[in-house]
């Protein structure tokens, strides 16, 4: 089983970005003294849910600034970008890392960031398969050249190559179908429970899919008891979220996607490592039974105050990372 840290950069109000982002850097440096095995750190733009733009950047920072733990992007989103581009990012930092870096990618959604960036909505509706399909010829070592709706180009060969496989974010069945014809491994989300993490894998294998190194996201929280860490969860969430999810704003005219915070918080809650030492570990240990899944990456900041990170961070490990490797 492994076990990281998602990182966010998730900015609570009355936070300055610059700060946000210099904290999650140091929350990584803590991660891996903790024990930790990986560090994943998200990408958005233009909210306070997380004020990470580059998360290969703050990648490379972090890969600097420690010797051990893994680091990986939760995820890169390839609709705002080009792949061959991505590729030769991902493999500079599997070189200059020592072979640390793990990149994950996304399809994104139908946000502004596509107007911005120029990409346009096609993108993201139509050229998700296209887009990882060149990224992967640029990780392939080999030649790559478009020949596609999105992207015409002459072979050529990315310098410096690397033999390295994506993880792929996978909410819907396209994507897990993406991934499964690739032989990809899935990253899944923080917003589903056991049930529907195994009902993906379930697809992911009867689409022909060979990975089994999938990896999930939750939210954690160590405290003395499970009521004063779910209590203290609750209280604070909501702070960062509603901010948070309303920064998401569409390319067109389609309607915003609203959520019922308080019901989503008491959902992440009740289904993720957020209790006692002993509660977090039987919680992390039934999801791999229900789901096979035996990499987590759990979000950490969930309390809004970088010290308290750090302190959640510490505990974390040296309460519940022993309880689990004890197996």
């Amino acid at each position: 089983m492994r076990i990281g840290v998602f990182v966010l950069a998730a900015q609570f109000p009355g936070q300055e970005a610059g700060q946000v982002l210099a904290d999650a850097v140091e929350v990584i440096v803590a991660a891996e003294e903790a024990g930790f095995d990986d560090a994943w750190v998200a990408e958005h733009h233009f909210m306070s849910y997380g004020v990470c733009p580059s998360a290969t950047t703050l990648a490379a920072v972090a890969l600097g600034r420690t010797s051990r733990i893994g680091l990986g992007t939760a995820v890169s989103v390839l609709s705002t970008q080009h792949p061959v581009a991505l590729a030769e990012q991902a493999a500079m930092l599997h070189h200059l890392s020592g072979g640390r870096f793990t990149l994950g990618v996304g399809r994104g959604g139908p946000w502004v960031d596509l107007e911005v960036f120029g990409t346009g909505a096609g993108r993201f509706e139509r050229g998700f398969g296209e887009s990882l399909d060149l990224l992967l010829d640029g990780l392939s070592g080999g030649p790559v050249a478009g020949d596609g709706e999105f992207f015409r180009f002459r072979e050529v060969r990315v310098v410096p190559g690397a033999r390295m496989r994506p993880v792929v974010a996978c909410t819907s069945e396209a994507t897990v179908g993406v991934a499964a014809e690739r032989g990809l491994p899935m990253l899944l989300g923080m917003h589903i429970g056991d049930a529907e993490k195994a009902a993906l894998v379930k697809d992911y294998v009867d689409r022909g899919g060979s990975a089994t190194d999938h990896v999930a996201a939750g939210v954690a929280y160590v405290a003395d008891s499970t009521a004063e860490a779910v209590r203290e969860i609750k209280e604070s969430l909501p702070r960062w979220l509603g901010p948070g999810l309303a920064g998401y704003v569409p390319v067109d005219d389609r309607p915003r996607p609203t959520r019922n915070i308080p019901a989503y918080v008491d959902l992440l809650a009740r289904i993720h490592p957020v209790g006692s030492a002993e509660h977090c570990a039987a919680t992390i240990r039934r999801t791999a039974e229900n789901t096979g899944i035996e990499r987590f990456i759990l979000l950490v900041e969930g309390l809004g105050e970088h010290r308290r990170t750090v302190e959640n961070v510490r505990r974390f490990g040296a309460e519940v990372l022993p309880l689990l490797r004890a197996r």
